[in-house]
């Protein structure tokens, strides 16, 4: 069932979002009126704070760039093609796969959208002090600690793609530069924050029905563990496995019975969701002239096969344009029996439509497109799919807790937290190993933009994402051709952003 979209706004500048359609995302510009003595009750308030949502959903397209949080992330990983027309379709993302990113082949758009969410976390921040005498105590916790771990999680994509980047906790005056500071300082500043707001347990462990959307306490556990993970901030370890182990025990959350259920639209906010990023396709200002107004996504389109002859619930003539083809050796690996493997691939060989680049007709079944899902757009309906993305879930929770009992942070059954995520996909249980774990994570998570960042952290980027030949359906399409080294850790700052501070240095990238 669909749940409120609190995410829903029209972007119409970096200060204050427009009114879109719900009445309760309504916002009214100011119009003149001094931001002091606009910002001073709780309904205006609220508006900040949903401006500071807004740009979690603007990644997919916008700001003139395609930027799908799983491809970007899955395109530098060892399970997927890119895709696409050709080698020049969506350029960047060839180059990055290969390792041969430069200053103008980057993610650009996906740096600004982040920093406009950090720039609406900070803004609602100040807001607060001017209105904390018209809303209750509880309140004005919640929408400070809301803002707080969203600037987080912003940080925390910056962190992740370029790693030493500019760093601000109040927003900027002329000449609107801030200090560059390293990865490692970045991680330093982020995880105390964090742990701050944590441990004032002011956000519920799960929001209900209306709210589902906002961060919440789970949330926020969900991406300590991941950051502390990445850093291997082994001092850490034993805080993270403690979060961990407060989902698992607050019964908020398990496993949904069904693997294959988890990504129908019926399956949106089970109880297995931890965080999602809501989309709709009813009601819906987006399109391609409005790209940050509120609606649907494009990555169906995206990944999806070209000039589709009808079938399998999606009509004849439905425009998929081929980017993140799986590759044949990502649906090999799963061991007979895994009911991962047909709910994660969708597998057309034999079907006959377009053929693209390094086209094998499997593609990720995750998120792929039916007409159902983008029936009630409207208009520029291959923009708005309704699939929300699913970005954690308590399977990954299960196999933290057990990597991080491997690893020493504290005691626990680590078998048989894997067994549980093996148990459901029809396997028998595993040795409590990290390589084991590593492994079921490669299987669970195919598509949700998590292997990449495993081979990174675990120290295995160096030797599995090297020259790899195309295993599609034209043995000339080009695969891999570039090797990961360490320098390639953090993608190049694009040029606009070095030509626009000239004390920005670039990162160490060939």
């Amino acid at each position: 069932m669909k749940k409120i979209n609190i995410l829903g706004y029209c972007a119409a500048s970096l200060l204050i979002a427009t009114a879109c359609n719900e009445d309760f995302l309504e916002v009214i510009k100011p119009d003149g009126e001094p931001l002091e003595e606009y910002y001073t009750t709780e309904d205006h308030i609220k508006e900040a704070l949903y401006a500071a949502y807004d740009p979690i959903h603007w990644p997919d397209w916008g700001l003139g760039q395609y930027n799908a949080l799983n491809i970007d992330a899955e395109i530098m990983g060892d399970l997927f093609w890119v895709g696409g027309s050709n080698l020049t379709d969506m350029q960047n993302w060839h180059m990055i796969s290969n390792f041969e990113a430069d200053e103008n082949n980057t993610l650009s758009s996906l740096w600004t959208v982040d920093y406009s969410g950090i720039k609406r976390c900070n803004d609602l921040l100040k807001y607060l002090g001017w209105a904390q005498g018209n809303m209750s105590d509880e309140a004005y916790a919640s929408y400070e600690a809301q803002g707080k771990l969203l600037r987080v999680f912003y940080y925390n994509m910056l962190w992740h793609y370029f790693g030493n980047i500019p760093f601000y906790l109040e927003n900027l005056s002329n000449p609107y530069t801030a200090p560059q500071i390293s990865a490692d300082e970045v991680y330093n500043q982020l995880i105390p924050e964090l742990e701050s707001i944590l441990d004032s347990k002011v956000l519920p462990m799960k929001w209900g029905n209306t709210d589902a959307g906002k961060v919440s306490q789970a949330m926020g556990y969900m991406l300590y563990a991941e950051m502390v993970m990445y850093q291997n901030d082994e001092s850490r370890y034993s805080k993270a496995l403690g979060y961990m182990n407060e989902i698992i025990n607050s019964g908020e959350y398990e496993l949904n019975d069904d693997f294959a259920a988890i990504w129908e639209e019926s399956g949106e906010w089970c109880k297995e969701s931890i965080w999602e990023i809501n989309y709709e396709d009813n009601n819906n200002d987006r399109g391609w002239n409005s790209p940050l107004a509120t609606g649907g996504t494009v990555l169906p389109t995206l990944i999806s096969p070209n000039s589709w002859p009808g079938g399998d619930g999606w009509d004849k003539g439905a425009d998929g344009w081929g980017f993140l083809p799986v590759r044949v050796s990502t649906y090999n690996m799963y061991e007979e029996g895994d009911t991962r493997r047909d709910a994660t691939c969708w597998d057309v060989r034999g079907v006959e439509y377009t053929n693209r680049f390094q086209d094998t007709h499997i593609w990720l079944k995750k998120y792929r497109p039916q007409s159902a899902n983008n029936g009630d757009a409207g208009f520029d309906n291959n923009l708005n799919y309704n699939n929300n993305y699913r970005y954690y879930r308590y399977a990954e929770t299960l196999l933290n807790a057990a990597e991080l009992i491997v690893r020493g942070a504290g005691s626990g059954d680590a078998k048989a937290l894997i067994y549980q995520v093996r148990k459901r996909a029809g396997l028998n249980a595993v040795d409590a190993t990290i390589d084991n774990i590593i492994n079921e994570r490669k299987l669970e998570f195919v598509g949700e933009g998590k292997r990449y960042w495993d081979l990174v952290r675990t120290g295995l980027a160096a030797t599995v994402l090297v020259p790899t030949p195309c295993d599609g359906t034209n043995p000339s399409d080009q695969g891999r051709v570039g090797t990961w080294t360490e320098k390639k850790k953090y993608l190049p700052i694009a040029q606009s952003e070095l030509d626009s501070d000239s004390n920005l240095k670039q990162n160490a990238y060939k």
